[in-house]
């Protein structure tokens, strides 16, 4: 099965376009939502942001997309190198093995204390969540440091190649 290239770019053009629409919309709810009530917190009062559910829920989708993608691509590279070249083939899972190396040293330094989060009474801030959601915080951070990384690699690569 072939691919046209034309048809995969433009794909991917509208792919981009639509998530980040999605993004700038999703963040003016959540910054420009207004609040539903506010909190006493030391004297102040804190509103409370409508749309926080929906910025945590799409950062999840956008996290679990870009992981998803990212082992895929990986995947599909080794399954194409392996044909040609078995040597190199094995050494494209270093970058499964950094990854899932990442994620446990992100998980390793979570922590199960309860996050104080001002006007939520439930109990899914403490304990494995708690440790969770910092993982994934560490892992975010991570992440994207690498990509900021990688774009200025390639644009110094790019430009040394011309």
């Amino acid at each position: 099965m072939k691919i046209d290239l034309r048809e995969y770019d433009k794909l991917t053009r509208i792919t981009l376009w639509a998530l980040l629409a999605i993004g700038i919309v999703v963040s003016i709810l959540f910054f420009a939502g207004g609040s539903s009530g506010s909190l006493e917190v030391a004297g102040d009062f804190l509103d409370i942001p409508t749309f926080t559910d929906l910025m945590l829920i799409w950062n999840y989708i956008l996290f679990l997309g870009v992981t998803c993608v990212t082992l895929t691509i990986v995947v599909l590279e080794f399954r194409e190198k392996y044909k040609t070249d078995r040597e190199k083939a094995i050494q494209s899972f270093i970058v499964i093995g950094a990854f899932i190396f990442i994620a446990l040293l992100c998980w390793i330094l979570g922590s199960r204390e309860e996050v104080k989060i001002i006007g939520y009474e439930g109990t899914d801030n403490v304990g494995a969540m708690a440790k969770l959601s910092d993982a994934l915080i560490y892992l975010t951070y991570i992440l994207f440091i690498c990509t900021l990384g990688t774009l200025a690699w390639g644009v110094y690569y790019t430009k040394k190649k011309i």
